[in-house]
């Protein structure tokens, strides 16, 4: 009998575990289950497109125009997931059990809350689905001053976005620094001043410690500098959490995540997890967690694989990229201590800086640099030596490097 694939998830993980699994065996019954009502769709559009009225969720469906079903996965919408019965191999959800010879988790993350500020608050919004998007835009549309909390990706872009819609919009962010997980000092400063030369003001070093309902309904946010903020919308981005309930209560190992091997196995032989939710073994055998796109579909895409009968390992180099204004901002490989940083000339608005380790590439950041961080993934996959003044001359191609190593 044909094999039955069961993930759970509607990200570019469970999207690509799906599309995966049918392709490494298309006589496998592989059905995805989606607590959401719609074929799954891009999430990076939700904080820029979408929000500036450029595109609607449904525009950017990820397995493409003719959704999943074209690539033979059944879906099921609208199913919320309650359990698992690793004994009996079925999934329990609010449509019935769904049982499964290979199941695959990649549900994602969950939206770290405030508890200052929780969700369902009136005025307060968090950016995780594509109803939050659209209830967002509804009242940005009507708001002329918005704070945003958090200066990491899906804050600066909620903060782009709305400075284009002619908002006054403050930033207030806890660390030194904004994008402090993504980039280095300089590049975080350069993203820094387009903001300010937007008009956006940016707050670092600071904590909402009051929050008080105004007579005419705006949100006053008091600071632990003493500072008053006064805004008709407040954005929360303040990071994510892995969603490992379903792995938890089902007796699996969860560690800040669902704890996988190379291969996306978990401690059950029948059980596979890919994507935000999980911990894998990165470079270095320790156990990591990555949330970006590229990562969660190359990582749902070797868990289906497996679940339909490979033997696959992980060995993606993981990447980000975000758009804010005119700048594509992008990083590639695993960031690292003791490194040697570079910083390679580039044209206008553009920045790329490179670091190395033991004489190879292993990071890269850059600003509008999108050709040349393309080379440089290729460099960091195979582990091109490299020479800093090399690197640091545009004159010498990543092309070059590349020929003269291979």
């Amino acid at each position: 009998m044909a094999r039955s694939i069961v993930v759970i998830g509607s990200g570019p993980a469970a999207v690509g575990a799906a599309m995966a699994a049918k392709k490494q065996d298309a006589e496998a019954q592989v059905i995805l289950i989606t607590d959401e009502t719609c074929e799954p769709y891009e999430k990076p559009p939700l904080s820029k497109a979408v929000l500036l009225g450029k595109a609607a969720p449904e525009d950017a469906p990820i397995a493409g125009k003719d959704g999943l079903a074209a690539h033979g996965v059944e879906m099921r919408f609208n199913t919320r997931c309650t359990g698992i019965d690793r004994q009996a191999r079925t999934v329990e959800t609010n449509q019935g059990p769904i049982s499964y010879d290979a199941l695959v988790l990649a549900p994602g993350s969950l939206m770290r809350e405030l508890p200052l500020l929780p969700a369902g608050m009136p005025r307060v919004h968090y950016l995780r689905t594509e109803a939050d998007a659209r209830a967002l835009k509804a009242t940005m549309a009507d708001c002329k001053s918005i704070v945003v909390i958090g200066g990491g990706l899906i804050g600066l872009e909620v903060a782009a976005s709305a400075a284009e819609m002619g908002a006054q919009v403050v930033v207030l962010e806890a660390a030194p620094r904004i994008m402090g997980r993504a980039c280095d000092d300089q590049t975080s400063a350069a993203i820094l001043d387009e903001h300010l030369h937007r008009g956006v003001e940016v707050h670092t070093g600071v904590q909402v410690t009051r929050v008080s309902l105004q007579i005419d309904g705006d949100l006053a946010l008091e600071t632990d500098t003493g500072d008053m903020h006064v805004a008709g919308c407040v954005v929360v981005g303040v990071g994510v959490k892995p969603d490992e309930t379903l792995a938890a209560a089902a007796g699996l190992t969860v560690n800040d995540g669902i704890v996988v091997d190379a291969q996306c196995r978990t401690d059950d032989p029948a059980i596979f997890a890919a994507g935000d939710a999980t911990r894998f073994p990165g470079p270095d055998g320790t156990l990591v967690r990555l949330e970006n796109w590229r990562h969660a579909q190359e990582h749902g895409a070797v868990a289906g694989r497996n679940a339909a009968g490979a033997s696959d390992e992980y060995r993606t180099v993981p990447s980000y990229w975000s758009e804010q204004y005119d700048l594509y901002i992008q990083g590639v490989g695993w960031p690292q201590a003791d490194v040697t940083r570079v910083e390679r000339p580039q044209q206008g608005k553009g920045r790329l800086v490179l670091e190395t380790r033991d004489g190879v590439l292993v990071y890269a950041v850059g600003i509008n640099a999108q050709r040349d961080l393309a080379a440089v993934r290729r460099m960091i996959e195979r582990k091109t030596p490299v020479d800093p003044v090399a690197l640091a001359d545009p004159a010498v191609s990543f092309q070059t490097m590349l020929k003269a190593k291979a």
